[in-house]
């Protein structure tokens, strides 16, 4: 009977592991998460016409194209000691092989590791190959993957040619000084001589990968527990006007997207938020718990039951407002339409209101309202007393995701005397043809001034990114003049960002990282805010920032992955600016000026 029963378990071991695809296999296509919550493929490495790859300098420079010959897949998570230890390998195996057309790709498979959290570790690690999040568990499933710190190795044509460890220095017991075989770069090796792999299958001391859990909550109604967490977290902007492009106002809102919402939330894709958990506390902070993310996921998978209409939350009400400020005592206005055209890029464009300030101003509130907010995907405005539009006389933005600028009575900001306001605006197409006219809504204090609002605008604009380059470096510091209290922080790129970082590195020499956007978003531009009086910096601080840019195939926004790109205003080019805002500490102006028009009565 014993022998029996044996004989059924190891029979059943047996088939379970035949489950798992054998060497030589053709692996069928399976899809994963990028850092930008695209659903992705292996295939899109190799899309536009993507053959280059990010090799030396001399390669890089003149875009040599590269040959695919095959990827090689490591399954990580953001705290299994042994992925953490073999991260340094894996970048220099990458950089050595991927000249000769081998793509690596690190596969998050941690339950609990946030897409957001997956990037932010690329950037901490300095690691150039791109992370990506097998979220169902399908990647690792179909290459037969068991435990993290496991390397796998396709062909061209996605036939399993190795799956193992690296080599053998690192186990959770210790560290080995000798690395012993280089299983992985010699399976490289011989998939490059188009050989069969000596040894093609070896053992991996990793953290068991845990599947993605069930959400099993019942008896969760839409009434009762979902329109709470809709109201607080989703109508500031998905209601009738938000910045959403659909409104969740009641049942059948939601119901309707029910799925949708459930995979978005699941993601940490909405709320958006794109700062790093581990770097700063912000006030304007977006996100759902993980008890609230569970009753969503719950309520959908249980059939989006309705409940009693007796147990909705009051409905919130949301005032119908021209402007988002106080009203406005001064309003600007260009004296003509701007026409889009149906299709096709719209380069940037330049306006200057036709207003010319007499007296030095002070602005305490000020709004960029375009008649027509599907065409305008971001404005800036600057001070400007000469006849070129510079932007280094920066007041405020508005942008996907960003709030018109505000500041708390009694600090403002000034416009000096003679000065005009130019506008830069980047529209987009529709699919039909389009007008816009844009306007500029400016309230002045009611109180006296004490505090002036100053920022820094670290940008570099000497940079050249090398055809094909995932990872390429660019970064600039400045110096806080006086002691400052700090406000917060801005982060602009285009097209080809991938991430930014603000370090604070103080004049004791203590370094302090303030923020980490580690998968940054062109088209849902936020702000980081910290609470008012809580933040503050010695005279003499350096603020260093930090960005890399992705000119490569694989970034699916790339105009052209075969072109090395400058600095520019258009979006064919880069930027790279980080905006810090901040007061003079102990600043005490005490300026009065007339609320008509911002001009100054008198300073004390």
């Amino acid at each position: 009977m014993y022998a029996a029963l044996f004989s059924v378990i190891l029979v059943s071991g047996i088939r379970c592991q035949d489950q798992r695809p054998q060497l030589g296999a053709q692996i069928k296509e399976f899809e994963f998460l990028d850092i930008r919550y695209m659903r992705r493929s292996l295939a899109d490495f190799d899309e536009q016409g993507g053959k280059v790859e990010a090799g030396d300098a001399k390669e890089e420079s003149k875009g040599i194209p590269v040959e695919r010959r095959g990827y090689v897949l490591f399954f990580v998570t953001n705290t299994c000691p042994l992925v953490l230890r073999y991260l340094p390998r894996v970048r220099e195996l990458a950089r050595k092989y991927s000249r000769r057309g081998i793509q690596f790709v690190a596969v998050n498979v941690g339950a609990g590791d946030t897409i957001v959290e997956m990037a932010a570790s690329a950037v901490e690690h300095d690691i150039p190959i791109p992370f990506v999040k097998d979220a169902t568990g399908e990647v690792y499933r179909a290459l037969g993957v068991q435990r993290t710190a496991t390397a796998v190795v396709l062909d061209k044509g996605r036939r399993l040619h190795y799956r193992g460890r690296i080599n053998r220095r690192y186990r959770f017991s210790g560290v080995s000084p000798d690395a012993g075989r280089e299983d992985l770069e010699l399976a490289i090796e011989d998939l490059l001589a188009s050989r069969k792999a000596v040894v093609g299958e070896t053992s991996v001391e990793g953290c068991k990968i845990t599947k993605p859990r069930k959400h099993a909550q019942k008896g969760l109604t839409y009434s009762r527990d979902i329109a709470p967490i809709v109201q607080k977290s989703c109508q500031d902007c998905h209601r009738p006007d938000g910045d959403a492009p659909f409104a969740l106002m009641g049942y059948s809102d939601v119901a309707d997207r029910s799925e949708m919402i459930a995979e978005v939330v699941l993601q940490r894709r909405m709320p958006p938020w794109y700062g790093s958990a581990s770097y700063g506390k912000f006030v304007n902070h977006r996100g759902l718990s993980d008890a609230e993310i569970g009753k969503i996921a719950s309520w959908v998978e249980d059939g989006t039951p309705e409940g009693d209409p007796k147990h909705l939350p009051k409905p919130r009400v949301f005032e119908k407002r021209e402007w988002r400020i106080d009203k406005p005592d001064l309003v600007l206005k260009l004296p003509f339409r701007i026409k889009i055209p149906a299709e096709g890029y719209v380069p940037y464009k330049y306006f200057v209101f036709p207003y010319r300030f007499k007296e030095d101003t002070w602005i305490e509130q000020i709004e960029i309202l375009p008649t027509n907010r599907k065409v305008l995907h971001h404005a800036n405005i600057s001070r400007m007393q000469g006849t070129k539009y510079r932007g280094g006389g920066f007041i405020t933005g508005q942008v996907p995701g960003g709030d018109p600028m505000v500041l708390d009575p009694g600090t403002a900001v000034k416009v000096s005397k003679g000065s005009v306001i130019a506008i830069q605006c980047h529209y987009v197409t529709t699919g039909k043809k389009e007008w816009d006219r844009l306007r500029l809504g400016i309230r002045f204090p009611r109180i006296a001034v004490r505090r002036q609002l100053h920022h820094l605008q670290i940008g570099n604009n000497r940079f050249l990114i090398p055809p094909g380059d995932p990872h390429h470096k660019v970064s600039r510091t400045m110096v806080l003049p006086c002691d400052a209290e700090g406000l917060g922080m801005f982060v602009h790129m285009h097209l080809r960002g991938k991430d930014m970082s603000f370090t604070a590195v103080h004049p004791e020499g203590k370094s302090e990282r303030l923020l980490l956007v580690p998968n940054y978003n062109f088209d849902w531009q936020q702000s980081y805010r910290w609470k008012r009086g809580t933040v503050f910096f010695k005279r003499g601080t350096r603020i260093q920032v930090d960005a890399h840019f992705d000119n490569s195939a694989f970034n699916p926004f790339n105009p052209d992955p075969h072109r090395a790109v400058p600095y520019g205003a258009q979006t064919k080019d880069e930027m790279m600016f980080g905006f810090f805002f901040y007061f003079q500490r102990g600043e005490e102006l005490d300026i009065r000026v007339d609320p008509k028009n911002g001009h100054v009565l008198a300073v004390k």
